[in-house]
């Protein structure tokens, strides 16, 4: 049965509501007393495994693809591939902040199993495409489908358990991660090689199948009142527009830049201006005009939701700058083969068990401060011990120097939700978590940027010219130059695995700046008492076995510090 009805969102009737800016110990403890726990019972276990199983299939989606492209290109006869990553990007980016309006005005049930369809659809066009724009279209669904997914698995999550029960369950998501991206390079490589990479989409089918009837026979969240009219009418199209046109806009000219025209260039400069302008417009509308905001201006009002906000950024950029140019070190300096860079990137899997221990770290202690200052330290130290790398090093360093990164990197996925939710009203969990993943994807974009063009210039500036002349020019010098340092004479193959040594060090290096800001923007959050309540307008209705006592039964409900930090 539902929860009896409380006057406000997690505050029970009769019970005192903080007032709003009222100061709250910097503290993140929380008195025993008012900690609660929910049983979880087989139709929670049913759910959180079916989201578990759509995560999976967006995580591996994106990393199995990558490695199966140059056979897709080969098969569909073009040579430009690049947009058929973009694509998933740029829409799955761009739907995200809208996910969360769609969560909150139709329902997550019928947001979720939209979402799945649209991936099921993108899936089947992928895999019967007979041309490149074919394939690009089924990846630009794909992907609205993708972030989506990836939206309303958070939120749905933070529906079922309390803020500060959930540091295990966001860590069990990022595990589900990690074994995506571990297994998707392998199974993409793989189907590849025996030229079956039409079931790379294929048999994302009958597993999306699995997880909407999963879905609908056990997610029993409540639906919201209202005709379809009526929730069409409610939902900020202008702030929808004014989101994809600015995304769409720097991810056309992130995409372009150093590649088809310079950075300089007018056509890439105005781009990036015009769409980081509509991007602020967006903003200053959904402060001041929008009836029903994306993104309320309230989730970036306090400074410890801010600093939440801005370390998901910084860390996003870190993050897949390392996964994207790090096997760079292996080929160009090491002479490993893809497949074994691969390999050797393993170490970076120690990402899932640390997500995980932070979790947990968090749920046990009801602190989150300490765990995210540990994790940007050890960002911070292994970015340095990369900057330290050349090209004549032994392999265990790189690999022994990932580990601490990954370790600092995990910390933080797992953890950075806190900060953003603690001073804000269970209500608004569907909006923060819906801004939260399109920071993060949106972070993606710019981390792949800024490694792709700090490497460039270097390498161009680096390499010896006569090679450089004859060997590559433009966006695509190193991955032009990697096939070919195993087979050049010495001493020019030494001088080239020097440049490639020397060009990573200035991106470890830039990086390195970035974390640092990341670090900063740590210090203004507050360590605010995590919330002990769910939203009771988005609780499950399951029904309890004979002699179950509910929650409210056992002890009180707690009181939410709402907005305190304000």
């Amino acid at each position: 049965m539902p929860p009896p009805a409380t006057p406000s969102h997690g505050t029970p009737a009769g019970a005192a509501v903080p007032t709003l800016g009222a100061s709250v110990d910097s503290n993140d403890s929380v008195d025993a007393a008012v900690t609660t726990r929910t049983k979880k019972g087989i139709v929670f276990w049913c759910i959180f495994s079916s989201i578990c199983v759509a995560l999976f299939l967006s995580a591996l989606d994106q990393t199995a693809v990558s490695t199966a492209l140059p056979t897709i290109a080969h098969d569909l006869h073009t040579t430009d591939f690049v947009w058929v990553g973009s694509a998933y990007a740029l829409s799955s980016t761009a739907f995200l902040p809208m996910s969360g309006g769609m969560a909150q005005i139709f329902g997550r049930r019928p947001a979720l199993l939209s979402c799945l369809f649209l991936f099921a659809l993108g899936s089947g066009i992928c895999g019967g495409a007979r041309d490149m724009p074919m394939l690009i279209a089924g990846r630009t669904i794909q992907g609205l489908g993708g972030g989506g997914i990836q939206s309303l698995s958070a939120i749905i999550l933070a529906d079922l358990v309390t803020l500060q029960e959930r540091g295990l369950y966001a860590g069990l998501f990022g595990l589900v991660w990690s074994i995506a991206s571990i297994a998707g390079p392998v199974i993409g490589g793989s189907l590849a090689t025996a030229g079956q990479w039409r079931w790379l989409f294929f048999l994302n089918l009958p597993v999306c199948g699995l997880a909407v009837i999963s879905v609908i026979v056990f997610l029993r969240l409540p639906t919201p009142p209202g005709t379809l009219a009526e929730k069409l009418a409610r939902l900020d199209w202008i702030g929808n527009i004014l989101v994809v046109v600015g995304t769409t806009l720097c991810t056309i000219a992130l995409t372009w830049g150093g590649i088809s025209a310079p950075w300089n260039s007018a056509r890439v400069l105005a781009l990036l201006v015009i769409g980081l302008a509509v991007l602020g417009i967006f903003l200053v509308w959904e402060a001041m005009w929008a009836t029903d905001p994306l993104v309320p201006f309230a989730l970036m009002s306090n400074r410890t939701s801010l600093s939440g906000y801005l370390q998901t950024f910084f860390v996003g950029v870190v993050a897949l700058g390392i996964v994207y140019y790090m096997p760079i070190y292996y080929q160009g300096c090491k002479d490993a083969s893809p497949t074994k860079s691969g390999l050797i990137s393993l170490g970076m899997s120690v990402l899932a068990p640390a997500s995980i221990a932070a979790g947990v770290a968090v749920t046990r202690t009801q602190r989150y401060r300490p765990q995210m200052w540990a994790g940007w330290c050890l960002v911070l130290v292994g970015l340095g011990l990369y900057s330290t790398l050349r090209a004549a090093d032994n392999l265990g360093h790189a690999v022994g120097f990932s580990v601490v990164l990954g370790v600092g990197l995990g910390a933080q996925y797992s953890t950075v939700p806190f900060p953003v939710q603690a001073p804000l009203p269970v209500s608004e969990n569907a909006h923060a978590l819906a801004f939260l993943q399109f920071l993060r994807s949106f972070a993606g974009v710019w981390g792949v940027t800024i490694g792709g063009t700090v490497l460039q210039n270097e390498l161009k500036r680096r390499v010896p010219p006569a090679f450089l002349t004859e060997s590559a020019q433009g966006s695509a010098i190193a991955y032009a130059l990697i096939p070919q340092v195993p087979f050049l004479p010495e001493p020019l193959k030494r001088e080239v695995q020097d440049a490639f040594a020397g060009s990573l060090r200035v991106l470890w290096e830039v990086l390195l700046g970035i974390g640092a800001a990341g670090l900063l923007s740590s210090l203004l959050m507050k360590g605010l008492p995590l919330h002990t309540s769910l939203d009771e307008d988005w609780a499950m209705t399951e029904p309890r076995t004979a002699g179950e006592k509910g929650v409210d039964e056992e002890k009180s409900l707690p009181v939410d510090v709402i907005g305190a930090d304000v």
